[in-house]
């Protein structure tokens, strides 16, 4: 069990990111909106960031058997299992697809996406 508060933001986000790449369940406990603390289990499918800048992970929860947000930063301990995947995503479930390359088209890419009438930057 690795806990939150004893690493940085970026190695948890590392370690999320190695979970969803290797299709890993992972249980985290998590403080949700009403400050109440939850253990799930989750199969991470997407990890993106919102028109605020605020980075989110969009997960099948084992408990709900429905896909959920959950914010990282609330996130208190987390372990990364070695069974896969259990669940599908919903179908309507739009994943984030692209892949930057350099770091020019990754901003390219989030400007677009959260200003999708302004012209595109040169990647």
């Amino acid at each position: 069990m690795k806990h939150t508060a004893r690493q940085s933001s970026t190695r948890t986000l590392a370690n999320l990111i190695r979970a969803m790449d290797g299709k890993r369940a992972v249980t985290i406990t998590y403080i949700n909106g009403d400050r109440e603390e939850s253990v799930r289990t989750i199969e991470i499918h997407d990890i993106r960031t919102t028109s605020k800048g605020r980075i989110i992970v969009r997960a099948m929860c084992r408990m709900r058997g429905e896909m959920r947000t959950f914010h990282p930063e609330q996130i208190v301990t987390y372990t990364i299992h070695r069974m896969g995947f259990a669940l599908d995503a919903p179908a309507d479930e739009i994943p984030f697809t692209h892949m930057a390359k350099t770091p020019a088209r990754l901003i390219s890419l989030e400007m677009n996406r959260d200003y999708p009438d302004r012209v595109a930057l040169a990647a």
